[in-house]
């Protein structure tokens, strides 16, 4: 009796063959007989699972890179400011791993400029991205003196730092360091905050501190 094959395991497979593929010759280089001969499989095995043509498994390979950039385990911590370095840090690519795929993602994103099929996606994964470190950073400026408008500038600026990690480690051959990325995110952070004068709320706080440090001395 014939193994039982997983489809899914499968499928996996193929899309780990192209993003091999795609490290080692460019996303232009990938071609069923290609794919075949990393796999081992037959092309009718590899149609079997993607149909005809090469087209279905190279969308197939972009979702599976952009749930694995989703999936990556992060622990983020309770403090506003430094859930932001903890968010960037996990997205760049600091691993061997991390690094392959991230090359295989870059290769789409220039390819979706001329590709309308892939440029949906990617579209929607950057906008999802950009509204997450939004989101971030208006909890890491609660208490500081920021317009919408510098916000989303801030924002901006914060996801382009992600996506300068992002190019910039494609032409490397090593992972970025991590303690690296973090140290920039946190200084990038940083400048942010003191680049803003604290709000009313935060103001008022901080005026009572004394009188409070002096009624706590009063009762020693």
């Amino acid at each position: 009796m014939p193994k039982r094959v997983d489809p899914d395991a499968r499928r996996e497979q193929v899309a780990e063959a192209v993003i091999d593929e795609i490290v080692a010759h460019g996303i232009r280089s990938v071609t069923l007989a290609r794919i075949a001969a990393r796999t081992g499989l037959a092309i009718g095995s590899i149609r079997h699972y993607f149909g005809d043509t090469v087209r279905e498994v190279m969308r197939f390979t972009l979702g599976v890179l952009i749930q694995r950039v989703a999936r990556r385990d992060a622990t983020l911590s309770d403090d506003p400011v430094a859930r932001i370095g903890d968010v960037i840090t996990f997205a760049a690519p600091t691993s061997e791993q991390e690094r392959r795929e991230n090359i295989a993602l870059v290769e789409y994103r220039v390819m979706a400029r001329t590709d309308p099929e892939f440029a949906a996606d990617i579209a929607a994964t950057s906008l999802a991205g950009a509204e997450v470190v939004r989101s971030l950073l208006r909890e890491a400026l609660v208490d500081r003196d920021v317009e919408e408008e510098a916000l989303h500038r801030e924002a901006l600026l914060l996801f382009a730092l992600i996506e300068g990690f992002s190019f910039s480690s494609a032409l490397f051959s090593a992972p970025l360091c991590e303690t690296d990325v973090r140290a920039a995110v946190t200084a990038t952070v940083q400048r942010l905050r003191d680049a803003y004068p604290p709000s009313g709320g935060a103001v008022e706080g901080t005026s009572r501190a004394p009188e409070a440090a002096e009624g706590s001395r009063s009762h020693i």
